[in-house]
């Protein structure tokens, strides 16, 4: 299986009113992976060729254990073909290793009508048959 790697460091205005990351800033942080395996994988440069692009239909995480300002971390992605979705299965680590948080995430290609789109066959020699 293949797995792809994004570092970051917290940031102050990342911060909630307790002083650690607030939880809807680790959404942010997989969303960030994930773009960048799209543009690591070419997919933006198609995504602005064919006007198709990829939506989040479905999210589940996990907070486990929180990060505070200056921590780094990293965002461990795979992902997986289920039909017309594509799954991401992420965790963020701290630096130490510890899982920070985990999270699954179906997403779906769609056209510029927002009509269903199979997952481009760019994409196949990356397939995992793991479960995410």
């Amino acid at each position: 299986m293949m797995m792809f790697k994004y570092n970051f460091d917290v940031k102050g205005y990342e911060l909630d009113s307790f002083g650690h990351v607030n939880n809807s800033v680790y959404l942010n942080y997989l969303e960030q992976a994930r773009w960048e395996i799209m543009r690591e994988l070419g997919l933006y440069e198609y995504f602005k060729k064919t006007g198709n692009f990829l939506i989040v239909v479905e999210l589940n995480i996990k907070y486990i254990k929180e990060l505070c300002l200056f921590d780094k971390a990293v965002v461990d992605t795979s992902f997986k073909r289920e039909g017309f979705f594509l799954v991401f299965k992420q965790n963020i680590r701290d630096e130490s290793g510890e899982k920070i948080s985990k999270a699954v995430v179906k997403c779906l290609f769609v056209d510029k009508s927002r009509n269903p789109l199979d997952v481009p066959d760019v994409l196949t020699e990356f397939f995992s048959d793991d479960k995410a």
